[in-house]
């Protein structure tokens, strides 16, 4: 057994941790109610462009956009990964990795990653795929701009042939305790649901393929933002129930601790007595 010395500094050692995983359980689920506010922002702003483009594609399917074009070979595959820049945040970018690698292994085609996220990159890079484009050090309330760079390569690269076909991997945030990673396709654009329940037509300036051909860059645009501020969210949610988990750990391993030291005391305690007692019989 430990002596108590010994056992005093670990609880000592797992009780300041404790009190950084408790500060950053606070600073997570403070963070966490920002990103969920933003969320629930985007998801209207997203909703509302995919309808607008199902009313265009609708009223104008004369027009193909290379967008909405699939192509006859499958030659290349973009691959679009979204996960954190930080750890700490339980099996979140694990479950996200895991279904981007499943998605690549089914690809019957050479496959180009781009990751938003240092995790993403370092384990791409770790099993030896291509990675094309990166976008790291994403702050906690990201911006388009933090991203446009990472989706305009890949939108250039899908026009000029580079790539006939781009998915996109992230995690989606359902609630405090559950994120689910989501694959997808993003180009050539998913088709939106309104074309079948019918559809609005608007009035252009200068014609209507020109704006169609913007919106539709706004379209893919937004969909990868959105996926990022799901990302977020997921990340902050699982990081407050991690710590959580980490303090709670905490405390039960002080607990018993504790109890180990005050046997370590105890026993010593007897040990001193009984040497006090036999040298008194010895005088």
């Amino acid at each position: 057994m430990a002596s108590a010395k010994e056992i005093r500094g670990q609880i000592k050692a797992i009780q300041n941790t404790g009190k950084i995983t408790k500060a950053m359980e606070m600073v997570a689920a403070s963070k966490m109610r920002k990103a969920q506010d933003a969320v629930l922002a985007a998801r209207s702003y997203a909703e509302g462009i995919r309808r607008v483009v199902g009313h265009l594609m609708s009223a104008h399917p004369e027009y193909k956009h290379p967008f909405l074009v699939e192509r006859d070979q499958i030659k290349k595959v973009g691959v679009i990964v979204v996960t954190t820049d930080k750890g700490l945040c339980g099996g979140l970018n694990t479950n996200a990795l895991k279904a981007a690698l499943g998605l690549m292994k089914t690809q019957d085609a050479e496959v180009e990653v781009f990751t938003i996220g240092r995790r993403a990159g370092m384990f791409m890079r770790r099993v030896g795929a291509t990675v094309a484009g990166v976008a790291e050090n994403v702050p906690d309330t990201p911006e388009m701009a933090d991203i446009l760079g990472l989706v305009t390569l890949v939108i250039e690269k899908y026009i000029s042939g580079e790539l006939d076909a781009v998915h996109l991997v992230y995690s989606e945030f359902v609630n405090t305790m559950t994120q689910a990673p989501v694959t997808m396709r993003l180009l050539p654009c998913p088709l939106p649901e309104e074309q079948q329940s019918g559809y609005w037509d608007y009035l252009y300036e200068p014609e209507a393929k020109q704006v169609l051909e913007g919106v539709l860059r706004r379209y893919v645009e937004s969909i990868v933002y959105h996926s990022l501020l799901e990302n977020k969210a997921c990340e902050q949610s699982a990081r407050m129930v991690a710590m959580k988990a980490a303090t709670d750990n905490a405390k039960e391993i002080v607990k018993d601790l504790s109890i180990t030291y005050n046997k370590a005391r105890q026993a010593a305690i007897t040990q001193e007595l009984a040497e006090i007692c036999a040298g008194a019989a010895a005088g």
